[in-house]
């Protein structure tokens, strides 16, 4: 299979590859929740302190195996509807004038375990996100050099991960409309590098596509081909995965771009299992970061009592880095007691994160507001030592 999907044989497939569907009201994690979340890891989010996402803290996901790629021997190639056909080491990509973009990257099914009823798949809290500095070679750098014909109308990119997802057999694969993927703002890279150094092997060794503003999945790592067509692509992942839907029969609206969200790095300490935070009574200071792939960040607000009501919080100045996660702060005066705190990010597009869940089958672009417990100690009170 290279490039291609198929339909898994039927009786194999009902018991290797089950259908898409939603957990029961009183069904827990199940282990295969489990080993998915065990694979896939989320940002701790103390680390939302650092600018710029150290690459074993970045979100991870995996649709499949992490393939073996040997960046010495790796090519990628451009085909369809181009006048002339390229083939391209990683030596070669690297040979280009390289463009480094700082992107803040986020998995559309984050936020997809706080949904009720939850559907059954990677089980994401609010971690799935990360930032970094991506280097490579613009996209249209290599349409150009290929020579897009005109009836092209979409680029596909096919990935080297390769498996069975609801009975297809498949490589991963997604597409851009070409607008999207010839566009100078943002402007889509083949990435060689993350942070400064080579693309790590879970995050796309050798070569991986960075589309900054879109959700995850349009991201394809490993990536191996660009193929254009001249009709729109309707292979699984396009098609039949990252859709919006509330029916499962419905053809549902495409999942594209990541809707505004801000996170708080949890104040104070931790209990261990519950994740609940203890504080001191007195001065915090809050923080974190909030980002948008439709437009820019406009305002952050905080609550500190459980959404009934919100405070303007302070937002850094714009750096220049337009499609990445922007810092803010918020004081905040802790007295003895149980508080839960939230924040939400409003866009320039005036879009605002929901304090309802906004819920869709596939448990896509859930951008409810975050809630921290917090225990503020009354004056002198301490814990009993371990």
């Amino acid at each position: 299979m290279d490039g291609r999907t198929s339909d898994f044989n039927a009786d194999l497939g009902a018991d290797l590859s089950a259908p898409a569907r939603l957990a029961a009201p009183s069904e827990g994690i199940s282990l295969e929740e489990l080993a998915l979340a065990a694979r896939n890891h989320g940002l701790p989010l103390e680390a939302l302190r650092y600018d710029l996402t150290p690459p074993g803290l970045h979100y991870v996901l995996v649709h499949y195996d992490i393939p073996a790629a040997d960046a010495r021997t790796w090519e990628l190639t451009v085909r369809g509807r181009v006048r002339t056909p390229l083939t391209l080491d990683v030596a070669t990509l690297r040979s280009f004038p390289a463009v480094t973009q700082r992107v803040t990257m986020e998995c559309a099914g984050n936020g997809r375990a706080r949904l009720t009823p939850r559907p059954v798949s990677q089980p994401w809290l609010v971690e799935a996100v990360g930032t970094a500095e991506w280097t490579g070679v613009p996209l249209r750098t290599l349409l150009d050099r290929a020579g897009v014909r005109p009836d092209a109308v979409e680029a596909v990119f096919t990935g080297a991960d390769h498996g069975i997802e609801r009975g297809v057999e498949q490589d991963y694969q997604r597409s851009l409309p070409l607008a999207d993927a010839t566009g100078t703002d943002p402007e889509v890279l083949v990435a060689y590098e993350m942070n400064g150094a080579p693309l790590p092997p879970q995050h796309g060794c050798p070569l991986r596509l960075v589309v900054p503003g879109w959700y995850g999945m349009a991201h394809v790592k490993w990536l191996r081909k660009i193929t254009l067509v001249d009709s729109p692509f309707t292979g699984f992942q396009q098609e039949v995965a990252y859709r919006y839907r509330q029916e499962a029969e419905e053809p549902g609206e495409p999942v594209t771009r990541i809707a505004p969200r801000a996170l708080m790095i949890p104040p104070g300490f931790p209990d261990f299992m519950s994740r609940a935070r203890v504080v001191r009574p007195g001065s915090v200071r809050l923080e974190g970061r909030a980002w948008s792939g439709r437009a820019p960040v406009a305002k952050v607000e905080v609550s500190t009592d459980d959404g009934h009501s919100w405070y303007g919080a302070s937002l850094a100045p714009p750096d220049g880095h337009d499609w990445a996660w922007r810092y803010w702060q918020a004081p905040w005066t802790a007295a003895p007691g149980r508080h839960v705190l939230s924040v939400r990010a409003t866009d320039a597009s005036g879009r605002i994160q929901p304090v309802t869940e906004p819920w869709n089958r596939g448990g896509f672009g859930n951008n409810l507001v975050q809630r921290i417990s917090v225990w503020c100690l009354q004056d002198g009170e301490g814990l009993q030592d371990g």
